[in-house]
Protein backbone atom coordinates (compact mmCIF):
# COMPACT_ATOMS: atom_id res chain seq x y z
CA UNK A 1 0.00 0.00 0.00
CA UNK A 2 1.12 3.58 -0.14
CA UNK A 3 0.85 5.81 1.79
CA UNK A 4 -0.83 9.25 1.28
CA UNK A 5 1.21 12.50 1.62
CA UNK A 6 0.35 15.05 4.64
CA UNK A 7 -1.95 12.10 6.88
CA UNK A 8 0.99 12.18 9.97
CA UNK A 9 0.29 14.01 12.71
CA UNK A 10 0.62 17.68 13.47
CA UNK A 11 3.72 18.34 15.82
CA UNK A 12 1.94 21.11 17.68
CA UNK A 13 -1.04 21.38 19.78
CA UNK A 14 -3.92 22.73 18.68
CA UNK A 15 -4.57 26.39 19.83
CA UNK A 16 -0.50 26.93 20.52
CA UNK A 17 -0.17 30.10 18.68
CA UNK A 18 -3.27 31.61 20.30
CA UNK A 19 -1.31 32.21 23.90
CA UNK A 20 1.53 34.26 21.89
CA UNK A 21 0.97 37.77 22.30
CA UNK A 22 3.27 39.13 19.60
CA UNK A 23 1.33 36.45 16.90
CA UNK A 24 -1.80 37.93 17.96
CA UNK A 25 -1.02 41.85 17.76
CA UNK A 26 0.64 40.75 14.42
CA UNK A 27 -2.79 38.91 12.72
CA UNK A 28 -5.17 41.62 14.48
CA UNK A 29 -3.24 44.58 13.09
CA UNK A 30 -2.90 43.00 9.60
CA UNK A 31 -6.69 43.05 9.38
CA UNK A 32 -7.87 46.19 11.31
CA UNK A 33 -10.45 48.35 9.75
CA UNK A 34 -10.02 52.18 9.41
CA UNK A 35 -10.53 54.53 11.37
CA UNK A 36 -13.75 56.81 11.64
CA UNK A 37 -11.00 59.97 11.30
CA UNK A 38 -9.01 58.95 8.41
CA UNK A 39 -12.50 58.04 6.53
CA UNK A 40 -13.36 61.10 7.37
CA UNK A 41 -10.12 62.78 5.97
CA UNK A 42 -10.93 60.75 2.99
CA UNK A 43 -14.12 61.89 2.01
CA UNK A 44 -13.03 65.84 2.61
CA UNK A 45 -10.58 65.36 0.27
CA UNK A 46 -12.85 63.85 -2.12
CA UNK A 47 -15.06 66.82 -1.93
CA UNK A 48 -12.03 69.37 -1.99
CA UNK A 49 -11.38 67.59 -5.44
CA UNK A 50 -14.22 66.88 -6.66
CA UNK A 51 -12.88 63.59 -7.51
CA UNK A 52 -14.66 60.50 -5.84
CA UNK A 53 -13.32 58.87 -3.26
CA UNK A 54 -14.60 55.18 -4.23
CA UNK A 55 -12.53 55.42 -8.04
CA UNK A 56 -9.18 53.12 -8.02
CA UNK A 57 -6.98 51.83 -11.18
CA UNK A 58 -7.32 48.06 -12.29
CA UNK A 59 -4.91 46.35 -9.31
CA UNK A 60 -4.87 42.14 -9.39
CA UNK A 61 -3.56 42.24 -6.03
CA UNK A 62 -6.96 43.79 -4.75
CA UNK A 63 -10.19 42.06 -4.73
CA UNK A 64 -12.09 42.57 -7.87
CA UNK A 65 -9.62 44.10 -9.08
CA UNK A 66 -9.98 47.40 -6.96
CA UNK A 67 -13.07 48.03 -8.55
CA UNK A 68 -16.13 47.78 -6.02
CA UNK A 69 -14.74 49.08 -3.02
CA UNK A 70 -16.97 50.70 0.17
CA UNK A 71 -15.60 54.08 1.16
CA UNK A 72 -17.26 54.11 4.55
CA UNK A 73 -15.77 50.58 5.49
CA UNK A 74 -12.32 50.88 3.88
CA UNK A 75 -13.14 47.36 2.15
CA UNK A 76 -12.86 45.87 -1.23
CA UNK A 77 -14.94 43.89 -2.83
CA UNK A 78 -15.13 41.04 -5.34
CA UNK A 79 -17.96 42.10 -6.82
CA UNK A 80 -21.35 44.28 -7.37
CA UNK A 81 -23.27 41.53 -5.52
CA UNK A 82 -21.24 41.31 -2.70
CA UNK A 83 -20.56 45.12 -2.42
CA UNK A 84 -24.31 45.35 -2.04
CA UNK A 85 -25.24 43.13 -0.17
CA UNK A 86 -22.16 44.60 2.43
CA UNK A 87 -24.15 47.81 1.89
CA UNK A 88 -27.78 46.71 3.57
CA UNK A 89 -25.11 45.23 6.86
CA UNK A 90 -25.26 46.10 10.25
CA UNK A 91 -21.69 46.77 10.14
CA UNK A 92 -22.01 49.56 7.28
CA UNK A 93 -24.89 51.11 8.46
CA UNK A 94 -23.44 51.31 12.30
CA UNK A 95 -20.14 53.06 11.04
CA UNK A 96 -21.88 55.56 8.28
CA UNK A 97 -23.68 56.19 12.02
CA UNK A 98 -20.36 56.93 13.27
CA UNK A 99 -18.97 58.67 10.30
CA UNK A 100 -22.00 60.87 10.44
CA UNK A 101 -20.61 62.58 14.41
CA UNK A 102 -18.04 65.34 14.40
CA UNK A 103 -14.15 64.30 14.37
CA UNK A 104 -12.38 64.80 16.86
CA UNK A 105 -10.02 67.19 17.37
CA UNK A 106 -7.09 68.34 19.92
CA UNK A 107 -9.50 70.64 21.18
CA UNK A 108 -12.09 68.55 22.19
CA UNK A 109 -9.17 66.09 23.62
CA UNK A 110 -8.30 68.83 26.41
CA UNK A 111 -11.66 69.30 26.97
CA UNK A 112 -12.41 66.09 27.96
CA UNK A 113 -9.48 65.66 30.01
CA UNK A 114 -10.69 68.70 31.88
CA UNK A 115 -7.78 71.11 30.35
CA UNK A 116 -9.87 73.82 29.60
CA UNK A 117 -8.76 77.31 28.81
CA UNK A 118 -11.54 79.18 30.06
CA UNK A 119 -11.59 81.96 32.21
CA UNK A 120 -13.31 82.25 34.99
CA UNK A 121 -14.23 85.12 37.48
CA UNK A 122 -12.68 85.84 40.69
CA UNK A 123 -13.91 83.69 43.33
CA UNK A 124 -14.28 86.15 46.08
CA UNK A 125 -15.24 89.63 44.10
CA UNK A 126 -12.86 92.24 43.87
CA UNK A 127 -11.88 94.06 46.92
CA UNK A 128 -11.85 97.64 47.41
Amino acid sequence: KRKKMGTGQYSRKKGARSKIKKYKKKSWLCHRAKDTDQIQDEIEKAHETGKPADTFEYDDELPGGGQFYCVETGKHFADAKALADHKKSRYYKRRCKELKEEKYSQQTAEWASGMTKEVLPPAHGMKK
